[in-house]
This record gives structure tokens, C-alpha cells and sequence, in this order.
């Protein structure tokens, strides 16, 4: 019942002579270790499954997990799985679980794509039956879309922050169990959880977006007048008409672009000349520069005067900016 590491389709399309360096690349380092991960949980998935019976149920008694897992399907892949599921049937089936609150259905622990083409196919759905707890169904759920489901870095989020608001445990076990991440990773799927619901509701599931720009549009957002902007830009019929990542690209676009505009400048001006009129002074400060002009007879003098003398002026502003005069 174990299905081929998703590598091994990339790497079927090697020319021979190359299979010795793929073999030797897959076989250490960090491609060794993601290869043997995602083997692992595509395993203890399978042992889920492995020696229980298989029944056909009727897909109207199964209801949806009690933590949703997508924003939204990719209607061209599902279109294909039906395609695939009508042509040779069904070849693996579905996890569920008796309702934990009504007698006589069921709820889909993973396979609700497949669950969604058997009743757009008007079939039954092969289904194994298995009695779990609701954090059992959790790890199972998020270690079956770990090894095999294409769930963006945004929708595991979710996943993510759902199971740390209901609390299973006190350190989070389950839900870096569930996604086989560390508790670093975890921490900023639950920031980027966070960002507001509208936004996120509206900006999609962005299949094609990871964690770092993400969590630079989390920070980006927490300013108060960024987060009032981008919730009215979201809301522009050119912002609508985008999709996909598309969407959170001009989205994070706009924001960095707040941080750029610049603030008209506020310039203080006012003017000072001695008690002869010897020597005036236009100045003019605008809060980055402090601009003495010279003018009159006793210009130059006094300017050369002004040099000569900065250091000991900057000692004297510094003593009594201390003493707090």
C-alpha cells in the first residue's frame, strides 16, 4: 500500500549515465535527511491503513475533519483525480473515524479529495474505519498531508495555530508531531496565523510562498497605519483581479512601498542679526540639516570665528544638555 517517495519522479527523468551522481546526491546531507523524512511519514500514514478492512460508505453519512486543513483545492488536480478515480477506480482509500458526536456517520480523518470526487462521481468511497482520539486524528491528518498533500506554507499555518488554540498539551507535542517541524518553525506558523483574517481570507492559500516572505509580511503588517492601508488596497478591483501568488506578491509590494514614500519635510525658519547690523543670519533647520547663511559686512569674521571655535561650542551644548538645562 506504500506509495513511491515524491523525489523519484524528478529523478526517473535523469539521463543513465547520471543515475551515479543522483544516487550519490540523494544519499547524504540535507537530501538525505528531507528523503527520510517525508519516507517516514508517508509510512506511518500507511500503517494506518495497513491490515484493517476496507468498506464502501456512502459519502452523504462522512462528514469533513474538524480541523480544515485547505483554503482552497487547485480545481484543475481535482479535476484530473476524477478523471483518474473514474477511469481505475479508487485505489487507496480514505481515513475515518466514527463521528465523535453523532451516531451512525463518520468524519474524514485525510482523503477529502477523494472523498469530494466519489461524490461528484455519484460512488461509494472506499474507506478504512478506524476509532481514534481527536489528537491521534490531528497527528494522522497532518503527517498524511505532510508526506503527500500539496498544502502551501499558509494553509499548515492554519493547521498549525488551529491545534495550538485547542490546547492538547502544554508544549505543543502534537502539532510538531502532526507537521514534523521544530518549535522555531512553529513559532512563525503561529505569527503568520495571526496576521488578520480578512487579510488572509482575501489574499488565498499562495501555494507558491514560504515562510520567510510570509513572516516579512506578518512584520511588515503590525504597524497599525500599514495594516488600515493594505486592508483598503486589498479591496481594489486591481488587487481583485489578481490571483494566486499573485495576490500576496502586489500585496507585500504595497506595504514595503509605505516604508519608502517619503514624509514632507517641516522646515523652521527665522533669522537673528547683531545689535550694529554688522552681521545677520537666515536660518533655516528641517530636522536632518541646520543651515546658518551669513551675511552683512562682518559675515566672513564671524563665520571664521564660528570654525574655529565648534569644538569648544559642542563641549558647552553637551555640558548642558547633561546637566538637563
Amino acid at each position: 500500500m506504500a506509495r513511491k517517495n515524491p523525489f523519484m519522479n524528478v529523478m526517473g527523468d535523469a539521463a543513465p549515465n547520471d543515475d551515479e551522481a543522483i544516487l550519490q546526491y540523494t544519499n547524504k546531507g540535507a537530501s538525505k535527511s528531507l528523503i527520510h523524512s517525508l519516507d517516514e511519514l508517508a509510512a506511518q500514514a500507511d500503517r494506518l491503513l495497513e491490515g484493517e478492512a476496507v468498506v464502501n460508505l456512502d459519502p452523504e453519512i462522512i462528514d469533513g475533519s474538524f480541523v480544515r486543513d485547505r483554503l482552497e483545492d487547485d480545481e484543475q488536480d481535482f479535476n484530473e483525480l476524477v478523471t483518474a478515480i473514474r477511469d481505475r477506480g479508487q485505489d487507496t482509500p480514505i481515513l475515518v473515524r466514527p463521528h465523535p458526536l453523532t451516531t451512525g456517520r463518520y468524519m474524514v480523518v485525510f482523503g477529502h479529495r477523494r472523498l469530494r470526487a466519489a461524490k461528484t462521481l455519484g460512488r461509494k468511497v472506499r474507506a478504512v474505519v478506524k476509532d481514534l482520539k481527536d489528537s491521534d486524528h490531528l497527528v494522522a491528518q497532518g503527517q498524511e498531508n505532510s508526506a503527500r498533500a500539496n498544502l502551501s506554507f499558509l494553509e499548515k499555518a492554519l493547521f498549525a495555530a488551529e491545534i495550538a488554540r485547542r490546547q492538547f498539551d502544554g508544549d505543543n507535542a502534537i502539532a510538531l508531531s502532526a507537521l514534523s517541524i521544530d518549535r522555531a518553525t512553529f513559532s512563525k506558523m503561529l505569527a503568520v496565523a495571526a496576521i488578520p483574517k480578512h487579510v488572509l481570507d482575501v489574499v488565498g492559500a499562495a501555494k507558491g510562498i514560504g515562510r520567510d516572505r510570509w513572516y516579512e509580511l506578518k512584520n511588515l503588517l503590525e504597524k497599525p497605519s500599514s495594516l488600515e492601508q493594505a486592508s483598503a488596497f486589498i479591496q481594489s478591483e486591481g488587487f481583485k483581479a489578481k490571483a494566486g501568488d499573485d495576490r500576496f506578491n502586489s500585496l507585500l509590494a504595497f506595504v514595503k512601498s509605505l516604508g519608502k514614500q517619503s514624509r514632507p519635510k517641516t522646515t523652521k525658519a527665522q533669522k537673528w542679526a547683531s545689535d550694529d547690523n554688522a552681521v545677520s543670519a537666515d536660518i533655516r533647520n528641517d530636522g536632518k540639516t541646520y543651515t546658518f547663511v551669513l551675511k552683512a559686512k562682518d559675515a566672513g569674521g564671524f563665520g571664521d570665528y564660528i570654525a574655529e571655535n565648534l569644538a569648544d561650542l559642542y563641549r558647552a551644548y553637551r555640558k548642558q544638555d547633561q546637566q538637563g538645562v
